[in-house]
């Protein structure tokens, strides 16, 4: 037990320093593999009802839990290292979601509004077309708070809990939720369970995320005092959690009304009282977002082994 253990952190570390030094590869991602495969069973199993959807979810993710679950089995400690570190690579975004901010906050810098516009969706869905350059900062801060939860330390904590099967199911659930989990007239009904489904699978990761954000937030007290607040106040059971702790550790202002085409949504202010968004904080909230991983890897990989060592 304690080898295997050993194996999957090391696999872990070593996956978090690949994401970080490489990135996502540009091309053969797994996560798009995935993607189109889960395309493919959408097309022979589409109907617009429930229960076609919760059956394209149990086949997508289950056999993506089922075939890493299948690999892992009789493995030795060093084969688990590897199908570890590949796993934590393959659904870590880390690096790829500070890098997309980072590139539009040059474009700012550079005064290219256009440029900045047309690289956004890069990093969210919101449409760019009316955005000034504070709104548009302020989407990518809330874009990077959101991702440092689904991107980084959700996929963590499901490896913490379930190896690399966790780690490769979750990515499944939150992929397969940005492709079908949203209120469209197609996929209402379809998409509703893999909507559920990355709401509870994001429930622990969103709440780890925010605490984490408070302990590597300069104002600690004020981190905590805004995510308690408004940390609820978010229609997403999730979302909210990250983005109202980040406003509170950069002190700045995030929420309300918002575009995606021609859908208009009015959210509530998270950290009403703090000032709004600016270009610097940007690359702020990258370096909070990068230090928040790495308390989740280290946190993560200490409770896998303390709860598998008790086992």
């Amino acid at each position: 037990m304690q080898r295997a253990v050993a194996g999957y952190a090391c696999g872990a570390v070593a996956g978090y320093a690949a994401d970080a030094v490489f990135a996502d590869p540009r091309r053969g991602h797994p996560v798009a593999a995935f993607g189109r495969a889960a395309t493919s069973l959408e097309r022979a199993l589409w109907r617009d009802h429930r229960g076609a959807g919760a059956l394209h979810t149990a086949l997508a993710v289950g056999a993506v839990a089922a075939g890493a679950a299948l690999l892992e089995r009789g493995a030795g400690p060093a084969r688990r290292t590897v199908s570890a570190a590949l796993a934590t690579w393959t659904v870590l975004g880390g690096s790829s979601l500070v890098r997309e901010a980072r590139a539009i906050g040059g474009r700012l810098a550079d005064g290219d509004l256009a440029a900045a516009r047309e690289r956004l969706p890069h990093l969210c869905g919101r449409d760019p077309s009316g955005l000034d350059e504070q709104q548009i900062a302020r989407a990518v801060v809330e874009s990077v708070a959101e991702n440092t939860a689904d991107a980084v330390v959700n996929a963590l904590v499901w490896g913490a809990l379930a190896g690399t099967p966790g780690l490769l199911a979750f990515r499944a659930v939150n992929t397969l939720d940005a492709m079908v989990g949203h209120k469209s007239p197609r996929y209402r009904r379809f998409g509703w369970t893999a909507a559920r489904l990355d709401d509870v699978a994001g429930w622990p990761g969103a709440r780890l995320t925010a605490l984490l954000t408070v302990a590597a937030a300069e104002d600690r007290g004020r981190a905590w005092r805004v995510w308690r607040r408004d940390g609820s106040a978010h229609p997403s059971p999730n979302a909210g959690q990250a983005e109202s702790a980040f406003a509170g550790a950069l002190g700045v202002r995030l929420g309300g009304t918002l575009r995606y085409g021609t859908r208009v949504e009015h959210r509530p202010v998270l950290g009403a009282e703090q000032r709004p968004v600016a270009l610097g904080d940007i690359e702020r909230a990258c370096r909070l977002s990068r230090r928040v991983g790495l308390l989740a890897l280290g946190a993560t990989v200490v409770a896998r082994a303390l709860w598998k060592g008790r086992r």
